[in-house]
C-alpha cells in the first residue's frame, strides 16, 4: 500500500488524479492524507469525487473516503475493465479532469471503450475540449492508441452542462521525442461567448490581435447558441509542423476582456519567443505518457510547480527517471528513461 501526503508539491487535485491514473495502470493500492490541502476548500469537491467514482468503476476498486469534503481516502484497485461508461460531475466542475485520470488505464484495457462525459467543457485551471482535441490527443494517437472526442455541448463555468464523447482504441504506449516545434504554419484567436455581450468577443480579439500582430482573417468570434451560460473563453491556437499548441483565457464578472486578452497574448508571446514546441500545461500531460511509454524525450518551458508535483506523484508508482536539462532561458530538455 503506498501512501501519500496530498498536500505535497501544489497541494491540489493533480496529487490525486495522477495517483488514481498510475494506481489503475500498475494495481498499486494507496491510501492518501490532507487531500488537496493546499487549496482554499480542501477536500474532495465534486468534480474530484467524480473522478473517484469513475476510477472506482474503471477498475472495480475498494474505495474509502469517497464523500464531499474528504480530506483522507483509500483507493484500491481489483480489475481495470474496458467498456461504455457515463460519467456526469453534476456541477461545472470540469469534466476534461475526469477524462484524464481514466484515459491512461482504458489505454491499457484489453479492449475499447466508450465514454460519455457531463460537466464542464471550459474551465478556468482545467485543461478546456479545445486543447484535448488539437494538442493533446494528436500527440498521444502517434505514441499508438487511437482515441477520438466529440464535443456534443460546450459547458462553461459556473453553468456547466457540457456534454462530450470519447472512443478509446488502446495500444502500448511507444516513446515519443518532441525536441523541435517547427514552422509555425498557422495562427488564429477565437474568442467566443455564451449568452454574454457579442462585444467582448470582439474587444478580446482586438487587444490579442495588437500584441501579436494578427491580421483580420486570423480572428474570429463566435456565439454559441447551444451553451449553457454565461460564459467566454478566448483561445488562440499555433499550429506548427511538429505540434500544434492552444492557449486559453477566461472571461470572469468584473474582469475587462482587454485584460483577458492581454494574458492570453502574454503566454502566447512567451511560447513563441522560446521557440519550444511544448508548452507548460502540454508538459505536466506530456511527462505521465512518456513515463507509462517508459521513454521519450521533449523540449519546453522552465517548469512549473504542477510538473514537479507530477514527477513527485509518480514516483510512488513508477521506476522510471526524469532528468531536466536547463539549455537556455526559460528552455529545459527533458528526457524519460524506465
Amino acid at each position: 500500500m503506498v501512501r501519500i501526503d496530498g498536500s505535497q508539491g501544489e497541494g491540489g487535485g493533480q496529487v490525486l488524479r495522477t495517483a488514481l491514473a498510475l494506481s489503475l495502470v500498475t494495481g498499486t493500492p494507496f491510501e492518501m492524507i490532507n487531500v488537496r490541502a493546499g487549496r482554499d476548500k480542501p477536500g474532495l469537491l465534486r468534480q474530484h469525487l467524480t473522478a473517484l467514482k469513475a476510477a472506482e468503476a474503471v477498475g472495480a476498486a475498494e474505495v474509502t473516503g469517497a464523500e464531499l469534503r474528504s480530506t483522507r481516502l483509500s483507493f484500491h484497485p481489483r480489475a481495470l475493465t474496458a467498456g461504455n461508461y457515463h460519467f456526469a460531475v453534476g456541477s461545472a466542475g470540469s469534466a476534461t479532469l475526469v477524462l484524464q485520470t481514466v484515459l491512461p488505464a482504458l489505454l491499457h484495457a484489453e479492449g475499447p471503450s466508450t465514454l460519455m462525459l457531463e460537466g464542464g467543457t471550459h474551465n478556468p485551471a482545467a485543461p478546456p475540449f479545445d486543447f484535448l482535441e488539437k494538442t493533446y490527443l494528436p500527440l498521444l494517437n502517434r505514441m499508438g492508441p487511437r482515441v477520438e472526442v466529440t464535443l456534443e455541448r460546450p459547458g462553461f463555468y459556473p453553468a456547466g452542462g457540457g456534454k462530450f464523447r470519447v472512443n478509446i482504441q488502446p495500444a502500448k504506449l511507444q516513446p515519443l521525442h518532441l525536441m523541435e516545434r517547427g514552422r509555425v504554419l498557422r495562427r488564429e484567436a477565437v474568442a467566443q461567448v455564451a449568452a454574454i455581450p457579442f462585444d467582448v468577443a470582439r474587444r478580446e480579439l482586438e487587444t490579442v490581435a495588437g500584441v501579436l500582430k494578427l491580421r483580420e482573417d486570423q480572428q474570429r468570434p463566435e456565439e454559441l447558441k447551444r451553451a449553457f451560460g454565461p460564459g467566454n473563453v478566448l483561445r488562440v491556437e499555433v499550429e506548427s509542423e511538429h505540434v500544434t499548441e492552444v492557449f486559453t483565457g477566461f472571461g470572469e464578472r468584473g474582469k475587462r476582456a482587454e485584460l483577458v486578452g492581454e494574458q492570453v497574448a502574454a503566454e502566447v508571446k512567451r511560447y513563441l519567443d522560446a521557440e519550444v514546441p511544448v508548452g507548460e500545461h502540454l508538459c505536466d500531460q506530456l511527462l505521465l505518457l512518456l513515463a507509462l511509454a517508459k521513454g521519450g524525450s521533449f523540449r519546453t518551458l522552465a517548469l512549473d510547480g504542477h510538473a514537479f508535483t507530477q514527477r513527485e506523484t509518480m514516483a510512488h508508482f513508477l521506476d522510471v527517471k526524469i532528468d531536466v536539462r536547463e539549455v537556455a532561458r526559460d528552455v529545459c530538455d527533458v528526457t524519460v528513461r524506465g
